[in-house]
């Protein structure tokens, strides 16, 4: 027994010793800093940037900045030659910006090391003393580090922000997700996000006093087994290549679990994305790299007249408050009754979450909640009315006249204009 304790020991220390003897070699090593000109092509965001010297054609590590003296370490896709915009698909230090003159370092721990001109780290790998010896840019835009038998110890893949690129999965259990961003002027995380789970995906908006509510239907919902996780692809749709199918490949452990088909692409459509944008909107984006000009197409876009629910249906379609009719915004609900729409079209203030309220009626529309909850019952409305006014989370519900089913809702945003009369949406107002 005491010389397998003293063998397992050895053992051990050597591969502990061998791990730590693994070093980072000068010709890998760099530090860069965040200084001097700008770069000259037009970005996503109205982006400034400065280009780092890792690349592998169509992706470039580069610093970008929308607001002064707030940088973001990202990926950048596209051609700098083709006048087409140049789009960002990672960012490493989301949430945290650093400052100009901020250091990027790839020492001889194999920690790639993100920090402040005063030295504070504002994001790192991780990877220090666990064998790292090296560093580089894929052509599929996953920035890995590996060790000496090439094995991958920490990817970019593993990290998604907003973007999924082919060949990059989400797993079960939100350790991987798509999460919006605020704005385009606002890099940091939105209310928006994209989840994998064991029945399928999920889109969710985060409102205050809730993780989140799904704002889809089950478009992409399975049954049978859980499933592990879904890999973003772009495939050949026949022998000759002449289309390329954008898929979301289900797998449940080991094993495929199926497909959805997003789009088509009728040239290579290696080179996509698929993306949550800040509107909550899931879309494709294919680069043609064989065309210098509009080199970008959208090739599938989930809320829209030719997507898997009606552009209506997207919660911030109308902004904080509004109808929505064949894709456009065509009317703001008062009390006094429905008025032109504009971007002033707000809900109502209500200043005490205690108090009496009253709630005024918008008949044959759906609240965007709908197509994916269809609330309780069968219910009275008097009741439903009471349990709103007992929650302070609770902005309004929905009442289905046919069903006496109630859905309380903690968020207005977007009605969508229905042929049934029977449904309505009733707004919370202080009485």
């Amino acid at each position: 027994m005491g010389v397998r304790l003293v063998s397992c020991f050895v053992l051990c220390f050597s591969f502990l010793s061998t791990v730590s003897r693994a070093i980072v070699p000068d010709s890998q090593r760099f530090k860069y800093v965040n200084e001097g000109e700008f770069g000259e092509y037009l970005t996503e965001y109205d982006a400034s940037y400065r280009l780092l010297p890792v690349d592998a054609f169509p992706f470039q590590l580069c610093f970008y900045n929308t607001t002064p003296n707030a940088f973001y370490l990202a990926l950048r896709m596209g051609h700098r030659r083709s006048e087409s915009i140049l789009r960002w698909v990672w960012e490493a230090n989301r949430n945290v910006p650093v400052q100009e003159n901020a250091t990027l370092t790839f020492g001889r721990d194999g920690n790639l090391v993100l920090a402040n001109p005063n030295g504070r780290v504002v994001w790192s790998t991780g990877t220090a003393n666990k064998g790292v010896v090296g560093l580089r840019l894929l052509p599929t835009g996953n920035l890995v580090l590996y060790d000496n038998k090439g094995k991958f110890l920490w990817q970019s893949f593993d990290h998604p922000t907003d973007t999924l690129l082919v060949g990059q999965s989400l797993k079960v259990g939100g350790a991987t997700k798509l999460v919006s961003r605020v704005s385009d002027s606002d890099g940091s995380e939105g209310p928006y996000s994209f989840v994998m789970e064991s029945g399928g995906l999920s889109m969710y908006l985060k409102v205050a006093g809730s993780k989140g509510i799904s704002y889809t239907s089950d478009t992409f919902s399975v049954t049978g087994n859980p499933l592990s996780a879904v890999t973003f692809s772009s495939e050949p749709e026949t022998a000759e290549a002449h289309a390329y199918e954008l898929k979301l490949n289900l797998a449940q452990g080991g094993s495929s679990a199926g497909a959805f088909i997003l789009g088509r692409a009728k040239y290579n459509g290696t080179l996509s994305f698929l993306k949550i944008g800040s509107d909550g909107n899931l879309r494709t984006y294919t680069y043609n790299e064989k065309v210098d000009y509009r080199a970008w197409e959208v090739t599938f876009t989930f809320f829209s007249g030719d997507g898997r629910l009606s552009g209506c249906r997207l919660p911030a379609k109308c902004g904080s408050l509004g109808v929505c009719e064949d894709e456009m915004c065509v009317a703001c609900p008062r009390p006094q009754g429905l008025v032109g729409w504009s971007k002033n079209c707000l809900p109502p203030k209500i200043s005490s979450c205690s108090g009496r309220f009253d709630y005024y009626k918008v008949e044959g529309v759906e609240h965007f909640l709908s197509a994916s909850n269809d609330g309780v019952g069968p219910v009275k409305i008097a009741q439903c009315r009471d349990k709103c006014s007992k929650d302070c989370k609770c902005v309004g519900f929905t009442y289905k006249q046919e069903s006496s089913r109630c859905l309380l809702v903690p968020v207005l945003g977007t009605l969508s204009r229905v042929e049934n009369a029977s449904r309505s949406v009733y707004i919370k107002i202080a009485k």
